[in-house]
């Protein structure tokens, strides 16, 4: 690993982010491992939204990770349920 605290760290040999400072969290979607940015923060926020109802759930998580991440319009169901089903696996 190269760098330092002032001009970032990067990956010796292709210039990549260290897999050590990887924090993308990583969703299976479509039978694909798929990163998600910002995924325990998005979970949080969605909790803090006390929502009971499955699908409200499933939109604001969804509405979130596209903040952050591209989610291909023909895939949004698809996205949506998996980010559900891994918000529900946390037991957040």
């Amino acid at each position: 690993m190269g760098g330092d605290e002032k001009d970032g760290y990067y990956c010796s040999i292709c210039g990549g982010i260290p897999p050590d400072r990887i924090t993308t969290k990583r969703v299976l979607i479509d039978g694909k491992e798929t990163g998600i940015d910002h995924l325990d923060w998005i979970f949080d926020e969605v909790k803090k939204l006390n929502l009971s109802d499955d699908a409200a759930i499933s939109d604001a998580l969804l509405t979130m990770v596209k903040q952050f991440n591209y989610v291909p319009t023909k895939k949004s169901e698809v996205y949506a349920a998996a980010l559900f089903t891994e918000y529900k696996k946390r037991k957040i």
